[in-house]
């Protein structure tokens, strides 16, 4: 979105427990909320991910109360390597862990229009880098 304005829509695949808001590691859900794209995986075992700075503050509290862990490693990401021809098929059920999932081509533009505030997730780099620009990436559930 840019001023309110959604500038490109998505079809996703999701957590395969979709429906609810993620309270603990390993509950199949995506997370809901505001959150930052904002390190780019390039070890990923999808076709490219760019990590969700998921939990937030109020994730954090939630599963401190709750008395659970609060998972991470949340990342939008293609197909897994391997299964690019799979296309927009993988979109007859939602197959991530909590994850969201494009296709690879969809991915491509996600990947250009994402600025890394990170040089690499798996590397040290000192202080974020500020994005050139912000995504926010709005999922709606019907």
């Amino acid at each position: 979105m840019d001023h309110g304005r959604v500038l490109k829509e998505y079809k996703v695949a999701l957590g395969g427990r979709p429906i609810g808001a993620k309270t603990r590691q390993g509950d199949h859900k995506t997370p809901e909320g505001s959150y930052i794209l904002d390190q780019r995986n390039r070890r990923s075992q999808f076709y490219r991910s760019i990590h969700i700075s998921y939990p937030g503050p109020e994730d954090r509290a939630r599963a401190h109360t709750l008395k659970v862990s609060r998972g991470g490693d949340i990342m939008i990401h293609g197909l897994p390597n391997g299964f690019g021809f799979l296309g927009k098929s993988h979109l007859a059920d939602d197959w991530t862990d909590g994850c969201i999932a494009v296709t690879n081509k969809e991915m491509d533009e996600i990947w250009r229009a994402v600025a890394d505030r990170h040089a690499d997730r798996n590397q040290t780099s000192g202080a974020p880098q500020e994005p050139s620009a912000t995504l926010y990436l709005v999922l709606l559930v019907a």
